[in-house]
């Protein structure tokens, strides 16, 4: 029986496994990073947003911890369309409790 095995040279493998450690770190990294901006909803569902802008709802009713990694303040409301008068507001890197609910949150523009 012949031997169908390739010779490699040296270095070529430690390349190829340094190259797919690397891409697989990268990978690793993007995905811990998460959500810019997650809370957990009257659904008991977690949920989050990745560069929010403007205007969303809160999907799921938002309530109980809310995190906001974003660059800026997330300021939130009871009324869809963020009507009416702000329940809290967050600053960037915080975490804090928002109760009883909110229905929806508008994202300050940073540059």
């Amino acid at each position: 029986m012949r031997d169908t095995r390739i010779p490699l040279r040296n270095g070529a493998v430690p390349a190829l496994l340094l190259a797919a450690a690397a891409v697989a770190a990268a990978t690793a990294t993007a995905t811990a990073a998460g959500p810019d901006f997650q809370y957990v909803g009257q659904d008991d569902r977690v949920h989050g947003l990745t560069a929010p802008k403007g205007c969303v709802a809160a999907e799921g009713g938002g309530s109980r911890p809310v995190t906001n990694h974003t660059r800026g303040t997330a300021t939130f409301y009871r009324e869809p369309g963020c009507a009416g008068a702000p329940v809290e507001r967050l600053g960037p890197g915080t975490v804090t409790q928002v109760r009883p609910y909110f229905a929806s949150v508008r994202f300050s523009v940073t540059g």
